[in-house]
């Protein structure tokens, strides 16, 4: 029997002033926690330069944990719309720096990440920061923002097994092609 290859999953939480991130690593069905921590730009910068913040320090993480995978967990709207749009730049910064540096970008809804790790779209944040804690067997209940961007990588993970991996290898395969996100 063949052994499974290892990959390594960023997740990323973003966020203007707090973007989250979260290195896992995923071997057959087995994960185990690499790092984590936030990605915090100062209010006082101008957007450019918060935004420059976030990108370059995206840019670090994959220079020095050469994930396989970046998961970036997709931006729903809130009552605010200025909120959604400074929150969609973040996201978009993020998405960047993992693209100039050659990574693959998968991306989730916070309903998808909640529904994979915690069973039910409508979990509170300490309730998604415990299902990671236990996940992961992590000694210490990891900080919302830093939790939540493993729970994208986790969810990535769940993905890429299972019903998940079959469609993306039907999908490589050309046996059959996706429309509106359905397989056809």
């Amino acid at each position: 029997m063949q052994t499974p290859t290892p990959r390594l999953i960023l997740g990323i939480d973003p966020g203007l002033r707090i973007t989250g991130f979260g290195v896992i690593q995923i071997t057959g069905n087995q994960l185990a926690y690499v790092a984590s921590g936030c990605i915090k730009s100062n209010e006082k910068e101008t957007l450019p330069e918060r935004l420059r913040t976030i990108a370059e320090d995206i840019q670090s993480i994959i220079a020095h944990h050469h994930p396989d995978d970046v998961v970036v967990e997709k931006v729903f709207v809130n009552v605010n719309p200025q909120s959604t749009l400074l929150l969609g730049q973040a996201r978009g910064a993020a998405i960047t720096a993992a693209v100039l540096a050659g990574a693959t970008v998968y991306e989730y809804t916070a309903l998808q990440v909640k529904q994979s790790v915690v069973g039910h779209g409508k979990a509170a944040k300490e309730q998604v920061q415990e299902m990671v804690k236990r996940l992961l067997k992590l000694a210490t209940t990891p900080q919302a923002d830093a939790a939540d961007a493993l729970a994208t990588a986790i969810t990535h993970a769940h993905s890429r097994q299972g019903l998940g991996a079959i469609a993306s290898e039907l999908l490589s395969s050309k046996k059959v092609r996706q429309r509106g996100g359905r397989l056809m």
